[in-house]
Formats: C-alpha cells, structure tokens, sequence
C-alpha cells in the first residue's frame, strides 16, 4: 500500500483528449462497426434468401440444401468473427496501456 501513495490518480478526462487516443479510438470503433455491418448483413441474407428466391433450395450434397451449408456457415462465421475481436481488442488493450503510459510520462515532466 505503500508504493501507492505517491501515485497520481489517473485523469481520464486529459487521457480521452490526446490525440493518440482519438486516434485509437477511431480506429477501434470503424472495426466495431465494420464487423457488426458483416455480422448482420450475413445473417439476415439467410431468411432473405430462403423467403423471396430458391437459390438455397437447391441440393447440394445429396438431399441436403444450400441452406443447411448456409446455416452452418453462419456457426463458423460467428466463432471467426468472435476470435478476430478477441485478437484485435487484445491489440487495442496493449495500444490503451501504451496511451496510459504516455499520458503519466507527461504528468511525472
């Protein structure tokens, strides 16, 4: 406990208006958008799909459809898109405790 006494509590305020920030936080939420525009433009492709066209009702293998391929896509689709957040918000933890960094090496001048 000790140690921290002498430690200047953080202004997250001052943090949010460095630049580097901003910048991190652009770039973070253009990501967010841009896989939540994926994630949903893929899924609601498939109840398009099957009510106004028969592209999915064709067989594929055997008596199996498109739509049950589709379905399936969707699974792994969601496990992909899941593990590419969790590898970019882990980039975007490492950038924000560089920003933090930043900002004490700025206070402690």
């Amino acid at each position: 406990m000790a140690g921290n006494q002498n430690q200047t509590p953080i202004d997250y305020d001052k943090i949010a208006e460095l630049q580097s920030f901003k910048q991190l936080s652009k770039r973070k939420n253009k990501f967010l958008w841009t896989l939540t525009a994926i994630f949903l433009i893929i899924y609601l492709l498939l109840p398009i799909l099957t009510s106004f066209t028969e592209i999915l009702h064709q067989k594929a293998i055997g008596e199996i459809t498109w739509v049950w391929i589709y379905s399936a896509g969707l699974f792994v689709m969601t496990w992909a898109l899941a593990h590419l957040y969790v590898s970019k918000a882990n980039s975007y933890d490492k950038e924000a405790k560089a920003i933090i960094e930043e900002y004490e090496r700025g206070v402690n001048k």
